[in-house]
C-alpha cells in the first residue's frame, strides 16, 4: 500500500528494502540519547543498533514502512491482547542495559488490547524536521483508526515525545527509567473516527 502526502510517498517495505530500514532506523538514532546510553561505545554503535532493528523486523508480527526516497522508515507491529510479547527478545540481545529497559518497558505495555505499537520511526539526518515523521505518523494512526485500534509508543527524547503529543498520544503514567539512562515516555492513543 502506497499513500502519498503533501510531503511524499509512505509504502510498506517488502524484503528487498530491509537494509534500507535497517540504515535509516540506525543513522536516525545514532545520536538519540536512549541508543547512546544503551550502547555508548560509538565504534560498535551501529552494529548493534542494526542487531535490534534486525529482531524487530524479524517478529511476526512486524510491518516497515519507508517515506519518500528512502527518507525514513517505521516499524509498526500488530499485537494481541497478550502480555510480554513486544519486549520479550530483548534480554537475549546483550548487556545488562537494555535487559533492564526490556524489562521495565514490558512492564508498562499495555496487554489487555490488540493494539498497533510502533517500536521505532526515524528520519535520516538531512530530512529531520521536514514533516516526514508526522507524514509517517499520520500513516501509521490512519490504518489504527480504521481497524479500530488504539497505538502505544515510548517516546525516546522530548522532541519527539512532542511530535507524538501532537498527533493525539497521551502520557500513560510516569517516564520508565533504568539506572543512570534517560526517561522514556510511554504513550497511548485511542482511535478515532
Amino acid at each position: 500500500m502506497t499513500v502519498d502526502t503533501p510531503y511524499a510517498s509512505v509504502r510498506q517495505a517488502d524484503g528487498a528494502d530491509r537494509n534500507a530500514v535497517l540504515d535509516i532506523l540506525t543513522e536516525a538514532f545514532m545520536t538519540d540519547p536512549l541508543v547512546c546510553w544503551l550502547y555508548p561505545g560509538p565504534g560498535e554503535r551501529g552494529l548493534r543498533q542494526r542487531h535490534f532493528y534486525r529482531s524487530l523486523l524479524d517478529h511476526p508480527a512486524a510491518e516497515a514502512y519507508l517515506i519518500g526516497d528512502r527518507e525514513g522508515a517505521a516499524v509498526w507491529l500488530t499485537l494481541a491482547a497478550a502480555p510480554g510479547q513486544p519486549h520479550e527478545q530483548a534480554p537475549g540481545q546483550g548487556g545488562a542495559r537494555l535487559r533492564a529497559l526490556g524489562e521495565a518497558l514490558a512492564r508498562r505495555h499495555p496487554d489487555g488490547e490488540p493494539h498497533l505499537y510502533l517500536p521505532c520511526m526515524g528520519v535520516v539526518g538531512g530530512r529531520q524536521g521536514a514533516g516526514l515523521g508526522s507524514a509517517m505518523m499520520r500513516h501509521g494512526l490512519e490504518r489504527a483508526d480504521s481497524g479500530g485500534l488504539p497505538a502505544y509508543l515510548e517516546a525516546s527524547s522530548p522532541r519527539s515525545r512532542a511530535l507524538y503529543l501532537r498527533h493525539g498520544f497521551e502520557d500513560l503514567g510516569e517516564p520508565v527509567r533504568v539506572a543512570g539512562g534517560p526517561p522514556l515516555w510511554p504513550m497511548w492513543r485511542r482511535p478515532r473516527g
